[in-house]
């Protein structure tokens, strides 16, 4: 047989599991630093997630906007960055369009980690959310919102009528002549 068709057997141990668990405890201890000491020098991260995953906790706007997964950036403006090991999730503080929350992540829910300053990068499969998908976090709301009014029933839809043009030039501002 050639070398280059040659069968290796099944391994009977679960080698690239064992692989995955250990790459993503580098993520984890880098989390964990950033988390205790800041980040140092130029350092940064972007971590991708997925939105569906269960026990993920997002704001509703962001699971709409992301609905399957996202990516963070944590490098100036976040704020209690925390692992909890025991509950293998991770939290943090950032602002999405001038508005502060905190996100939940499962860290089995992270789908790819990087620090661009040293280009350094992992991947992981993740599965999607075999359970119901995770519910995201409710808006706050300052003022409630008004009931819905009673639509009348849809009357038999006539022909549709012409677009009409409406003409701006009586709006635009004017210019007296040159001399």
């Amino acid at each position: 047989m050639d070398d280059n068709q040659e069968q290796h057997p099944d391994s009977l141990l679960p080698y690239d599991e064992w692989t995955m668990e250990a790459l993503r405890q580098v993520v984890v201890r880098a989390l964990t630093y950033a988390a205790e000491q800041g980040l140092p020098g130029e350092h940064h991260f972007y971590v991708t997630f997925r939105t569906d995953y269960p026990g993920v906790v997002i704001p509703a706007r962001l699971h709409a906007q992301y609905p399957q997964e996202m990516t963070i950036v944590l490098q100036h403006q976040f704020w209690d960055l925390a692992v909890d090991t025991q509950t293998e999730v991770m939290s943090v503080g950032l602002s999405f369009g001038g508005v502060p929350t905190t996100l939940r992540i499962p860290l089995a829910a992270i789908s790819a980690f990087a620090d661009p300053y040293v280009r350094y990068g992992l991947r992981f499969q993740t599965e999607p959310a075999a359970a119901p998908p995770a519910e995201p976090e409710p808006e706050p709301q300052a003022w409630p919102e008004p009931e819905p009014e009673p639509q009348p029933e849809p009357q038999p839809q006539a022909e549709p009528e012409a677009p009409q043009v409406v003409s701006l030039d009586a709006f635009r501002r004017r210019t007296p002549p040159k001399e």
